[in-house]
């Protein structure tokens, strides 16, 4: 999992082990039937992307029935830690707001408290989410396909930055195992930086980084590219 992935566990996304199963359910189905979140659910008309991008944005949370946990993610359901952790996540959400609420409270009293709470609650939650809901809406809609895959995933530059890199969609969908997903010597992943800072610390192994083979391999030809879709090297 990305380090954007990890702050939505502290933004109120729900359990990891729940998350993860979404997102491989993403991964097997993507942009087909059975997909948790696509933009093309309701076909390529524009009224029908319109109420897709809706769906994929943010209206499949309040219709979809979760995934098979056991069926997506038996591996991490067999890792206590892991699973100790999904457990938690409420408690681990409600810390996270309230630490610096008390900070505030104890450098202002309850202007500063109301501040932090705003900033670093508020203002936080709402952007992680709507970072990961973009990647789930514009990036399988918009943007530069420069890689091979069987779905609609694009590369979104402008949102490269505030989506810690994730917004170089494409490549994760070509590749899902790379731990970087901004491969071109242009692109800043910082999700990528800071996973091989751990790597360098001993904090984390056996970390999947690709290869310029590898890149090479997963380019897309004229021919994979889908009607209509953009095009270029970014």
């Amino acid at each position: 999992m990305s380090v954007m992935d990890q702050a939505g566990r502290l933004a109120i996304e729900g359990r990891v082990i729940d998350w993860v199963a979404d997102h491989r359910a993403h991964h097997q189905l993507s942009d087909k039937e059975g997909d948790p979140h696509s933009p093309w659910e309701y076909g390529r008309s524009t009224w029908g992307l319109t109420k897709g991008l809706v769906h994929a944005h943010v209206g499949w949370i309040f219709t979809y029935r979760g995934t098979d946990v056991a069926k997506y993610a038996p591996d991490l359901l067999a890792d206590k830690p892991i699973d100790r952790i999904s457990r938690w996540w409420p408690a681990v959400a409600v810390v996270s707001m309230a630490i610096p609420t008390a900070i505030g409270f104890a450098l202002d009293g309850w202007v500063g408290a109301a501040m932090a709470f705003f900033w670093v609650t508020v203002v936080r939650v709402a952007l992680v989410h709507h970072m990961t809901w973009s990647i789930n809406s514009v990036c399988h809609v918009w943007g530069k396909r420069p890689f091979r895959t069987r779905d609609e995933s694009r590369n979104v530059a402008w949102l490269s930055l505030a989506s810690g890199g994730e917004s170089w969609h494409n490549y994760h969908h070509a590749d899902p195992s790379s731990a970087r997903h901004g491969v071109l010597p242009w692109q800043i992943d910082t999700s990528a930086y800071v996973i091989r800072a751990m790597e360098r610390l001993g904090w984390v192994h056996a970390v999947k980084w690709p290869s310029p083979e590898r890149i090479a391999s997963r380019r897309a030809q004229p021919a994979d590219q889908a009607p209509g879709s953009s095009r270029g090297s970014d």
